[in-house]
């Protein structure tokens, strides 16, 4: 009798730990495209990518076209005008357009995706730990720029099919709207990114661009924020219950399970002889 309970309660305990192995936890958050107006439903390689959108191109959640579309002063994407108060510096562009890059090509912000209440997507990205250099040199090569907005992503005037300022707002320096790097990378799209101390290559911040012939760095940051995520979730500051990708977890709960089985299967069952 106590030889077959032993048997099954083991037969359980290699089904649950095989559960926790095989189930596709990892798949939710890393390699990836979220849910959105242009995006692929999942990445893969283009044969060639436009522009500033080029290091993705190997593995990629836009398409040529998209990439393309996202070097226009004003394109199809959204219609929006990056003009609005005169005509942006290209040095200050720049980053406009490989901010626009990353967020429509890169398969690495799995760990950043959130539910979205918008008309034109499903998901969006919450809180991207940016890397502290290309958050001060958007702001630097920007701050000569002018707005009437702090937060890019509603309250335009959109009469005319476009974004223009809304009435009664006023064209002011960057440097009034956004007084430091990091009131500018926070606030004009809504928290989608987030501003850290953390150095490019140091593994814990996602790049903006990146060199592709030295590979992409932000893999590396995707695995760690997604193993971070699935194992301490309540470590991580922007853990959301409404993100369905928190069920990364269970695997590690089915684990917990089995070894408060073998525990108890040890106590009661004698299975030190074993």
């Amino acid at each position: 009798m106590g030889l077959a309970v032993e048997m099954r309660a083991g037969q359980v305990l290699l089904v649950l730990l095989g559960a926790s192995v095989v189930m596709p936890a990892k798949d939710l958050l890393l390699n990836v495209c979220m849910d959105a107006k242009h995006h692929k439903t999942k990445p893969g390689p283009e044969g060639m990518l436009h522009g500033q959108c080029a290091p993705w191109k190997d593995n990629a959640c836009c398409t040529a076209n998209t990439s393309s579309e996202a070097h226009k002063d004003q394109s199809y994407l959204y219609n929006f005008n990056w003009n609005h108060c005169g005509v942006m510096p290209p040095k200050c562009k720049r980053h406009f357009i490989q901010d626009t890059c990353l967020y429509e090509c890169s398969p690495n912000l799995g760990p950043w995706i959130d539910q979205a209440d918008s008309s034109w997507r499903r998901e969006r990205i919450l809180h991207v730990p940016l890397c502290k250099e290309d958050c001060e040199e958007w702001w630097e090569d920007c701050k000569d720029y002018v707005t009437c907005k702090e937060n890019w992503h509603k309250g335009w005037n959109w009469a005319t099919g476009t974004n223009r300022c809304p009435w009664g707002s006023m064209c002011r320096p960057f440097t009034q709207v956004f007084p430091r790097p990091k009131d500018l990378c926070e606030k004009i799209w809504s928290n989608s990114y987030k501003y850290t101390t953390e150095r490019r290559g140091s593994g814990r911040c996602i790049q903006m661009w990146f060199d592709p012939t030295q590979g992409n760095p932000n893999v590396v940051v995707a695995k760690y924020y997604a193993w971070k995520k699935r194992f301490s979730p309540a470590r991580m500051e922007d853990v959301t219950p409404e993100t369905g990708r928190a069920a990364c977890a269970v695997p590690w709960l089915i684990l917990l399970l089995a070894l408060v089985l073998l525990t108890a299967g040890w106590g009661s069952y004698g299975w030190r002889s074993l």
